[in-house]
């Protein structure tokens, strides 16, 4: 299927193991952050089983989106379907993204 990553795909496995280490670094739920030097709100959601991962993300200032699903089921790895976007869109959008850092709690 265009679009589709897997561990059989066109995506050499070093960059398919990065892309994977920093989908997993992103924490779950809305993230600020920066991609390109524009700003970006990224929402990550994990299905229980950890099956599923869905990212949403939206440019603040624009009108670019990034949206994806990967999912891990009984397959050599886990199958990255983009919607509306080529995998490589989705891939340099996760690995370039920066989260914004969070603010440190203010002490009394």
């Amino acid at each position: 299927m265009p679009g589709t990553m897997n561990a059989v795909g066109n995506t050499p496995p070093s960059i398919q193991a990065t892309f994977e280490d920093a989908l997993a670094k992103l924490p779950d739920g809305y993230v600020d952050g920066y991609f390109g030097n524009r700003s970006w709100g990224v929402t990550v959601k994990r299905s229980e089983d950890g099956k599923r991962t869905w990212l949403y993300g939206e440019e603040l200032s624009g009108s670019d989106i990034v949206r994806l699903n990967l999912y891990r089921v009984a397959r050599p790895g886990p199958i990255l379907k983009p919607c509306e976007m080529s995998s490589a869109k989705v891939i340099e959008f996760v690995l370039g993204f920066e989260p914004r850092p969070a603010k440190a709690a203010s002490r009394s």
